[in-house]
């Protein structure tokens, strides 16, 4: 149960007065929508299952909705911003809202992408509402760099929900699709409607839940390796995987050998396999 006043998050008429006093309009080119609704933020917390232990890693804090409804649950949070303005301005706010937990949160002024380490204990849990021209390259790039997130539950673009999401066979399973299921298991977690941000965006929002694999892809393969032949295999969606995978094998008659010696049939389509097949494609060009 929380523990703050009710009106310790930010509503409306609180984000557009933040806004206003600081100068920010929200930027296409930053993939900025800040979330207005604070039982939207409540019920991410809720879906994410944030423990009272947890120390949770947020990307793209913005004007602080989700942060401070993140402050009410974990033990500590470490948001992680890249625009000047708004990291400047979120300490400030956290204090003037919740004074009390202040000391729990911690700022990282920087490009999540470039970010190698955090400070403190290393993060549990990553829940965030992604920058939407970004999402995928960070929400892989967090969990390669931060092995000992556990759980993560990330706001995205429907579509790119969707993505993460899919199951091989779907028309939607691609890249995205197999990388997030070398790391974890996947699976959609709930919709999100447009009235709750501002500006309100031009789709529809997913939100995505992760649970890390407790053990990795059996493969001696590396991940680089096995990233390279999905690359590879989605480059050219509608090619067999034999005609696909040639320039990465060096032929087609190199791409076969490896195909059968993984046991995957030379026509099938990356589309149709799953991350532990790619794996046993790459340990057997290897």
């Amino acid at each position: 149960m929380s523990t703050t006043e009710p009106d310790a998050l930010l509503g409306p008429a609180d984000i557009r007065e933040l806004a206003a006093a600081l100068g920010v309009r929200p930027t296409k080119q930053r993939g900025q929508n800040f979330v207005i609704d604070a039982n939207t933020v409540r019920r991410i917390v809720r879906t994410a299952g944030v423990r009272p232990d947890d120390v949770v890693v947020e990307v793209g804090p913005g004007l602080g909705s989700l942060t401070l409804a993140l402050l009410e649950s974990a033990s500590s949070v470490v948001a992680v911003e890249i625009d000047d303005v708004l990291a400047s301005a979120l300490p400030a706010t956290i204090e003037a809202r919740m004074p009390a937990r202040k000391d729990r949160f911690t700022l990282v002024h920087a490009d999540a992408l470039q970010v190698k380490e955090l400070p403190g204990p290393p993060p549990t849990a990553l829940v965030a509402n992604l920058p939407y021209n970004v999402a995928v390259p960070v929400l892989l790039t967090m969990l390669e760099r931060f092995p000992s997130i556990e759980r993560t539950l990330v706001m995205v673009q429907a579509e790119v929900a969707d993505r993460l999401a899919a199951e091989p066979g779907n028309k939607v399973y691609g890249v995205p699709s197999v990388k997030a299921n070398w790391y974890a298991e996947v699976k959609r977690a709930g919709s999100i409607g447009r009235k709750v941000f501002w500006p309100a965006p031009n789709v529809d929002s997913g939100l995505v839940a992760l649970v890390r694999r407790t053990e990795p892809i059996a493969t001696t393969a590396s991940r680089a390796e096995v990233f390279a032949v999905v690359d590879a295999a989605f480059a050219q969606r509608r090619k067999t995987l034999r005609a696909a995978l040639s320039g990465w094998a060096g032929s087609a008659a190199a791409a076969e050998v490896a195909l059968v010696a993984a046991g995957v049939s030379p026509q099938a389509r990356g589309e149709s396999l799953t991350v532990e097949e790619f794996a046993r494609i790459a340990e057997a060009k290897a």
